[in-house]
């Protein structure tokens, strides 16, 4: 049995411990906030956006053949993006994420793609995917705690650039949604080639505003087709980075969970530890009794 002095050294070190995990739940807690706010900014970009995507593709007469539309007949080769975080200590935010992407994989594979690559984002994925073998077309590291836009301009402007020169012919982005602090949600959806129905507003809810009266149409220079072949590369773009914000502020809710219950566990620890130092510390102080009484007896 461990002497009360060794107990006491290992609650010590638990409260030290439990020190450390409170201190970095209070910063996933400020940070969550700061990237829930990033969040709530975008949306009315993105909205407005995909309602003027929309009506330039309805002025133009439905979608003409854009090179970010092309649906190819023949899928050979598929890339997965997994939009992982760069440090752990965030519970299973990194490996459901992995999870998902194999699964992915395995459904493209059994669909007939005959080769699927890998560009990670994030190097806790990054490096999981070179212990597992994959193959990694290309690796972004650095900003899953606080991406920008520009991150995200340079991972859609690689990605475009590879569908459109046919060295894929669909692309796959993972990542885990932000629903609320308790809970993040895995999300698998096609990048490349953009979705019609997304580009054609078919899964935009209405705006009441738009019944009565009308909305105004919208004038187009120099023509719908042309705004919307420049609009569909800044879709692409803001899609990777409403993503990237996603991923972030889930990163930062999942690491805040696993740290408030590293926090109580390392609490009851403590708890179970003082129950042992003060059965040691009694067991001692009876054992020092006995060893007087036999003592006084052996000098009668």
């Amino acid at each position: 049995m461990p002497s009360s002095r060794d107990i006491k050294r290992r609650i010590e070190s638990v409260r030290n411990t439990r020190k450390i995990t409170r201190a970095m739940e209070l910063v996933a807690s400020a940070k969550l906030r700061r990237a829930q706010e990033r969040i709530e900014v975008l949306r009315p970009y993105a909205q407005a956006m995909r309602e003027q995507m929309a009506q330039a593709a309805r002025q133009s007469g439905g979608l003409p053949k854009f090179a970010l539309l092309e649906e190819r007949d023949e899928v050979a080769r598929a890339a997965i993006v997994t939009i992982t975080g760069d440090r752990g200590l965030a519970g299973a935010f990194n490996v459901n994420i992995l999870r998902a992407g194999f699964s992915a994989d395995r459904e493209l594979r059994d669909g007939g793609v005959n080769d699927v690559i890998y560009v990670g984002v994030g190097k806790k994925g990054s490096g999981t995917l070179r212990f597992r073998a994959k193959a990694i077309e290309h690796t972004f590291e650095g900003f899953s705690d606080h991406p920008n836009f520009h991150d995200a301009e340079r991972i859609a402007d690689h990605l475009v650039q590879t569908f459109s020169s046919h060295e894929v012919d669909r692309v796959l982005l993972v990542y885990n949604a932000f629903k609320s602090v308790m809970q993040q949600e895995v999300v698998v959806e096609q990048l490349l080639p953009i979705q019609r129905r997304l580009v054609l507003g078919h899964d935009i809810a209405p705006d009441p505003r738009d019944i009565q009266p009308a909305a105004p149409i919208a004038l187009f220079e120099p023509s719908a087709e042309e705004v919307l072949e420049r609009l569909l590369p800044t879709f692409v773009n803001v899609t990777v980075y409403r993503a990237l914000l996603e991923s972030a502020a889930a990163e930062h809710a999942a690491r805040r969970s696993a740290m408030r219950n590293a926090s109580d566990n390392a609490a009851s620890l403590i708890d179970e530890y003082t129950l042992k130092m003060n059965r040691a510390r009694q067991a001692a102080i009876t054992q020092e009794i006995l060893e007087v009484v036999a003592g006084a007896d052996a000098l009668q």
